[in-house]
């Protein structure tokens, strides 16, 4: 059995589910990128986007019950690692 997480007030996601909550309270968070809940782009700033995706994260996690000391793993992809560089001290 498992329970899709869909944080309230959000669009709903076509072909995918922002996150998952399994049998046993694991919970997996789907792909997320810096939109905000109504899948809009408010910035094209790069530590913007990123500090909206780990918010998108955390609103996932807490439709759970979660927080973000429950993570174990997380991977990130990015599409410029020439900006990922340049704005390491903006994302810490």
């Amino acid at each position: 059995m498992h329970t899709i997480l869909q944080p309230e007030g959000w669009a709903k996601p076509i072909g995918y589910a922002n996150g998952v909550a399994a049998r046993g309270r694991l919970v997996f968070v789907g792909g997320q990128v810096g939109w905000n809940a109504e899948c809009r782009f408010e910035t094209d700033d790069f530590v913007g986007q990123v500090r909206q995706t780990l918010a998108n994260i955390v609103a996932v996690l807490a439709e759970a019950g979660g927080e973000p000391h429950h993570i174990t793993s997380m991977t990130w992809y990015f599409t410029d690692k020439a900006e990922y560089r340049a704005n390491l001290k903006g994302i810490r």
